[in-house]
Order: structure tokens, then sequence, then C-alpha cells
């Protein structure tokens, strides 16, 4: 199969620990575009949270916000936000349990609490700045996405109270939430469809829980060596670590690069 497209996820994936990308991967991406090969960004950021390292690698399109945004060499090209009364819904029940909650728009970030330990915590693990203050951006702008801060004993409030979103823990005080049927596995499809390309065209790399659907959807599921246990079966080829050369001996296995 000659892929022409491939998609990467950021943290684990292009990114180590220490949200460093590794100089072997930066090598890996450039001989992937001197090749032709379209690179793509899909990760469960903001595009503001990933601005300089998209640039260091001379990306310009993604899949952004677990697939909600979806950007194409600069131009949008596919968003879904979430419905204003499952946000409503969705505050009333975090505001019972005094859990805190950050918004996000396509270009900006809102906490509806100051100084929450659990959004401080979780929100500087990505080494970005702090969301502002403002506990009704989400009555005025279009939210792609929302952080809730809670601890994983206490997921099972929000599953059944409020069904219609969908929650994906990524730091041991924040989970994602996002549509029900949201993923980075649409973001693709609808950037795939503006290029008229297929799912089996497309290679993807991934380690984290929201990456099972894009690994499940392409025709080359790559997941890296330092992934997730329950990641790694959704994948067609495991690779190496992201820190042992995982990205280059992925697109090696997929015939990609030399």
């Amino acid at each position: 199969m000659s892929y022409k497209i491939a998609f990467f996820d950021i943290d684990g994936t292009l990114v180590n620990e220490r949200k460093q990308i590794p100089q072997d991967t930066i090598d890996a991406i450039r001989a992937l575009q001197s090749r032709g090969v379209e690179a793509v960004i899909a990760t469960g950021r903001a595009p503001y949270f990933f601005r300089p390292i998209a640039e260091q690698l001379g990306i310009d399109s993604f899949v952004s916000l677990n697939g909600a945004y979806v950007v194409y060499k600069g131009r949008p090209i596919f968003e879904k936000s979430i419905p204003r009364e499952h946000l409503e819904a969705l505050v009333g029940h975090a505001a019972k349990h005094n859990h805190s909650l950050v918004f996000e728009g396509h270009s900006e970030f809102y906490s509806n609490e100051e100084g929450h330990p659990h959004m401080i915590d979780a929100v500087t693990s990505l080494r970005v700045d702090l969301p502002g203050y403002d506990p009704d951006f989400w009555k005025n702008e279009s939210i792609y996405q929302v952080f809730l801060h809670c601890e994983e004993h206490e997921e099972h409030l929000y599953n059944e109270a409020v069904p219609a979103l969908r929650y994906i823990r990524w730091h041991k005080t924040a989970l994602d939430v996002l549509p029900a049927e949201g993923s980075k596995a649409q973001g693709i499809e609808a950037l795939l469809k503006h290029l008229n390309l297929s799912v089996s065209e497309a290679v993807a790399f991934g380690d984290g829980l929201n990456d099972v659907e894009m690994l499940s959807v392409v025709g080359l599921g790559i997941a890296m060596g330092n992934s997730h246990e329950e990641v790694k079966p959704y994948a067609d080829y495991v690779t190496a670590h992201v820190d042992e050369g995982g990205i280059r001996k992925g697109l090696q296995y997929a015939g990609l690069i030399d």
C-alpha cells in the first residue's frame, strides 16, 4: 500500500514526557515531507496549545480538539461544537460536585473557577499558559471540548448523568469532554473526504485512549511503544518508545522513509 498522508498525535507521540520533540522525530517528519507525503497533527489539544510544535515541524494542517476542529493548510474545513444544552447539563452537574471546568473554543479557553488545584495541576502538565477566568464563556462562544477536573474514582458521577457527552481521561485530575460521537477519527474522515483520499491511504500514530478510534479507522494504525496498554490491541503495529526512534521506525515500517 502506498500511503499518502500521516496523522500524528502530540503528547507521548511527537513529544516526550518533557514535552520536547526528539531530534530523531524532527528528522523523520522532514524526510516524510520531502517525499511529498502530507504530515498532519491529530490531537486532543486545542490549536493554541500546540502552535510552537506545529511551527517547529513545518505542519500547517491539523485535526484538533479530538476531531472537533479541523484545519487544512491554515483554513478551517470542519467543526463540530458541543450543543449548548449539553454544556448546561455538564455545568450544573459539575457545580453539584465542586468540579472545575475549562471551556475550549478554537482560539481561546477559559475556566469557570479561578485557581482550582486540579485545574492547575492538569493544565500546567501541558507546559501551556493557564486559562483565563470566565464562567459564562460557554454561553457566548462555540465550545468544542471541555476539561473536567476530577479524580478517577469520581468519573462515574458523569457517565449516566450527562450521557450525551463522552469522557476520556488524559491526566490524573482531568478528563476531555466531547460529544458522545466525537473522536479524532471523525475529524480525520472529514479531512480525508476534503482531500478525496480514502482511509486506506492514511497512516496514524498515537499512544493514548483518545487515539483508539483513529488507529482503528486508518489503513495503518501505529501505536507508540510507550502507549497505554489498552491502546496497543487496536494498532496494526507497535513501534518503539517516543524517545527511542518510535516515529522514525514506524514510518520505515510503513515504507514512507528509508
